[in-house]
């Protein structure tokens, strides 16, 4: 049975161990909290993330922060400190690419690889194997550690030079905050149109008008159904700003993605965006009054 390591395993690692647990793996892990959920499900607990990079080859980590991750990386009881020759480490949490990328080198003087990785997809569809991994960086190393994401993803896709994953899950981002706008757009009108809304949902996820997004949240949307939380807009809105940096430096206009975040600026200050799922989002543009005429 191969040992692999998880650093992280908190709302998209829990489920991805879980995943790679069923799938055959012995799974070590550790997380800043409690690991007794962890253990529940099969999971081996770690005392830190050198414990773990000395106990396995591959070592996937999750974490929220750059704080988080230089703690994973360059702490006190780091992955630098059990870092070998052959060793594969893949950061899947999002982080400025430069950031990440610091990271590389210094992994490397041990004979370590560092890969830029990145989750496309909710706690419900990491727990479902219908999340998206994403892997940039050293193209042997992704080929090796690719039958391991087999473990825990159905689709795992190779993207180029270190930091095209993260750039590619920054504009899939971009999309989704595009899309759940439209989304909730789109059911408040259907709410005010008067619509049977469970026929409307039906129609639209099946024909031309559809998204992902629509397909997850449109029925919570017409449901007022908020919890539990999948993805909040604060969660979600961590993003932009990233989103904006690689605009900027790409010269690239986003009049939509502008648009929207002018919405979800709107449901932070409607004191919404914290403890709700982005279905949220219906009752932002329910507050709205369109302009007469």
């Amino acid at each position: 049975m191969q040992t692999v390591g998880f650093v992280g395993v908190g709302k998209i690692g829990m489920p991805l161990s879980e995943n790679l647990i069923k799938s055959g793996f012995r799974v070590l892990g550790y997380r800043r909290g409690s690991l007794a959920e962890f253990e529940k499900i099969g999971g081996v607990p770690a005392k830190s993330p050198a414990d773990i990079g000395a106990q396995t080859d591959i070592v996937f980590s999750c974490v929220p922060v750059t704080e988080a991750m230089n703690e994973v990386v360059n702490g006190p009881n780091g992955l630098i400190h059990s870092a070998r020759p052959g060793q594969i480490i893949v950061e899947l949490g999002s982080h400025p690419v430069p950031d990440k990328q610091k990271h590389v080198a210094t992994l490397a003087q041990k004979g370590a690889i560092y890969l830029d990785g990145e989750v496309s997809g909710t706690p419900g569809m990491a727990a479902a194997r219908k999340a998206v991994i994403y892997l940039a960086g050293d193209a042997a190393a992704c080929k090796t550690i690719e039958p391991v994401v087999k473990g825990f993803a159905d689709l795992c896709l190779y993207l180029g030079p270190f930091g095209s994953a993260t750039n590619v899950k920054l504009i899939n981002n971009m999309l989704v905050a595009i899309n759940i706008a439209a989304a909730a757009e789109a059911v408040a009108l259907g709410i005010k149109a008067g619509v049977d809304l469970d026929l409307m949902i039906k129609a639209i996820a099946n024909g031309s008008g559809g998204s992902t997004q629509f397909g997850i949240r449109a029925s919570w949307m017409a449901e007022r159904r908020f919890k539990p939380v999948q993805g909040s807009p604060a969660l979600l809105s961590h993003y932009f700003e990233k989103i904006e940096g690689l605009a900027d430096s790409s010269g690239s206009a986003t009049p939509l993605f502008d648009r929207a975040t002018e919405v979800f600026q709107r449901c932070g200050e409607l004191g919404l965006a914290e403890e709700n799922d982005c279905a949220i989002m219906v009752e932002v543009i329910n507050s709205i009054q369109r302009p007469k005429k």
